[in-house]
């Protein structure tokens, strides 16, 4: 699996998990986790494989020493793949939850089942086992006697959030990995994604974006075929707009509820759909008074929720009401500068004078996405001192925080340009600036920038690698690949990537019908988005574990809200066209509520559309059902022979 296996004082293991310790770690604290990671599970440990990792090409003064490869055996795993709810594909082709005990009627289970996990099955199950590890009745870690320990509670999350242990991450597999970016981005193609090959090697989470981004940019492609002749031609007829509006309300509520179709069918096939979700740890920063969970009845820190929600609504949200506040006194300089531009121009109407203009508009898009990075920082601090006891509470408050500010600061100054100032010629230079300011800044910071960090960092040992590689022919050592991966950036998850198309997404629902080149420029984005983030997830970031997902989350309803807004917008767009203006010469009040009527009309239409198009294709609903009859049905079995068993030990 990876070169340079590891011979243990035990069986022969593949090294699947990397666990780096702080260097100035006690040596009981790290015997003390050894032996917890190797003990039986009857005895409260992981029963893994673990051993220390040996000396890199580099200056050893400089290299951690503490740092540890973690395996197993594939009984091992197998049986975690079951306490993880693991779901595969059954002989008669359904998918459904791995058991030992049934394991050969399993698709592609053979011998011993060596080959039956994914490599990032395997890694998930190793971190789910590590994370389980639950202290018993230690009161600290030995050696340290800040770090206390509370019974029942999880090991790993403890040393995490006491810093004694600096990060744990999977390796990546070199062959597989090439073969991965071969078909994936090395090789300029006109065909899909790899998607099953993405979910086997980083896991479902992952392989959902990438199929969202692909889908988003299919279903941009008519809008896009469409919009190129209209903006050929004299825009200043406003019947076209008209019908191009409408086309945007019934594209951008269509697209959403197919995709949930899709998604679905990809979360059957990957077996994510019906799996059970599993209870929820608090997170490693979580902090609070020793107490007992009337849940799970264990002693750990609890927090008052009235605290947490003074915090939220006297501290978090005048902090957010600020930040808009200030995003719309930057928009006004921006509009402030604009009219000096044009004013400028005015009086002296040169090439030079025509290339101002576009300034203004250029320096504001910089601006907002400076604001946008800086606010990220400030919401996740934020966010990070609400103290929400478990990641998805984190991670939802994290989002809308986000969102709110990112639609703000992006959109405020087209809705302004739209409705307030109503000049056309101008919305459609503001959006067309934005766009493409924006693109060419995320595609620089998301890929280059950090590709070109981390060739700084690791210039010293690429270059060794290299003149070993080049005298001796050989793959890397596994010290040098295992250094090498630890040094890279950690991947942050799908957060930036899924709030980069949002924000597309609304600047294609929302004004595109001012600006019908809107969707060609994503759909060119999302092309070489597909290739950059392919290119940084393959070379620039440590490899992340498996995200066992059936859909891509709270982003779904973001981006549901965003087709809701777009309603409003292209209705009151619609409205503001001399055509429709022409049937009401004397009354603008009948043309409003017209307007409204018309909007709650379309609203409705939606709301009845997405309630007509299932979520989930008929067919894997029968699948499902099926499962679950004949889940009922082998219970009523179990009951029924263990009720005659239990009547011949009575007779």
């Amino acid at each position: 699996m990876l070169q340079g296996s590891v011979e243990s004082s035990g069986p022969r293991f593949n090294p699947l998990v990397v666990v780096e310790l702080a260097s100035d770690t006690k040596e009981e604290a790290i015997a003390w986790l050894l032996s917890r990671i190797r003990d039986p599970q009857q005895n409260g440990g992981a029963e893994l494989l673990v051993e220390q990792l040996g000396p890199g090409v580099e200056d050893q003064g400089k290299e951690n020493p503490n740092m540890f490869l973690v395996g197993a055996t594939y009984q091992r795993l197998l049986s975690g793949a079951e306490e993880v709810g693991l779901f595969k594909e059954y002989n008669d082709g359904s998918m459904r939850g791995f058991t030992c005990a049934n394991k050969n009627n399993f698709t592609n289970f053979k011998g011993d089942g060596d080959g039956f996990l994914s490599q990032a099955e395997c890694q998930y199950i190793i971190k789910h086992e590590l994370d389980t590890l639950r202290a018993k009745d230690e009161t600290h870690v030995p050696g340290h006697t800040q770090a206390k320990l509370y019974p029942g509670k999880s090991i790993i999350r403890r040393l995490q959030s006491k810093g004694i242990l600096v990060q744990i991450f999977p390796l990546h597999e070199q062959e597989e990995l090439k073969r991965l970016s071969f078909s994936w981005y090395k090789r300029v193609k006109l065909s899909l994604q790899p998607l099953d090959d993405i979910r086997h090697y980083y896991g479902e989470g992952q392989a959902l974006y990438f199929g969202f981004l692909e889908y988003f940019t299919f279903a941009l492609v008519p809008m896009a075929l469409i919009g190129v002749p209209y903006y050929l031609f004299d825009w200043e007829d406003y019947d076209k707009y008209v019908v191009f509006a409408v086309f945007n309300l019934i594209w951008c509520t269509v697209i959403l509820e197919l995709w949930k179709r899709f998604s679905a069918s990809l979360a059957y096939n990957w077996g994510t759909l019906s799996r059970k979700k599993a209870f929820e740890e608090p997170r490693p920063g979580f902090h609070g008074v020793l107490g007992f969970n009337p849940v799970t009845g264990r002693e750990e820190p609890l927090y008052p929720n009235t605290k947490r929600q003074l915090r939220i609504y006297l501290v978090s949200l005048p902090f957010v009401l600020l930040c808009l506040y200030l995003s719309l006194y930057v928009m006004m300089i921006y509009f402030q500068m604009e009219g000096w531009a044009l004013s400028v121009y005015d009086e002296d109407p040169t090439f030079w004078t025509g290339i101002l203009l576009f300034i203004p508009s250029i320096i504001y898009a910089v601006v907002i996405e400076i604001m946008n990075l800086i606010y990220r920082y400030a919401a996740e601090f934020l966010t990070e001192w609400e103290n929400h006891r478990l990641e998805s509470s984190y991670q939802n408050h994290l989002v809308l925080k986000v969102l709110v500010f990112n639609f703000v600061n992006c959109f405020a100054s087209l809705f302004y340009i739209a409705f307030a100032m109503q000049d056309m010629v101008l919305l459609r230079q503001s959006l067309a600036t934005l766009l493409i300011t924006s693109q060419i800044l995320n595609q620089f910071m998301e890929a280059f920038l950090p590709y070109w960090l981390q060739r700084r960092r690791n210039k010293k040992m690429i270059r060794k690698m290299q003149k070993r590689r080049t005298l001796e022919d050989k793959e890397l050592p596994l010290a040098e690949q295992v250094r090498l991966e630890a040094d890279m950036s950690t991947y942050l998850g799908t957060f930036d990537d899924y709030l980069e198309l949002f924000l597309l997404f609304g600047y294609v629902s929302l004004f595109s019908c001012v600006y019908p080149l809107a969707a060609v420029l994503v759909v060119l984005n999302n092309i070489t988005e597909v290739y950059s983030d392919a290119f940084k997830m393959c070379r620039v970031f440590k490899r992340p574990f498996s995200d066992p997902a059936a859909n891509i989350g709270v982003w779904q309803l973001a981006f549901e809200a965003m087709s809701v807004i777009a309603v409003v917008t292209n209705c009151a767009l619609i409205g503001m066209s001399p055509q429709v203006k022409a049937y009401f010469p004397e009354s603008e009040t009948q043309l409003i509520l017209w307007t409204v009527a018309i909007e709650h009309g379309l609203l409705a239409f939606k709301f009845i559309l997405t309630y007509l198009i299932p979520d989930v294709p008929k067919h894997i609903q029968i699948k499902l059902a099926r499962l679950e009859f004949e889940s009922l049905e082998a219970l009523k079995k179990k009951k029924m022979l263990e009720t005659s068993e239990l009547s011949k030990v009575v007779q």
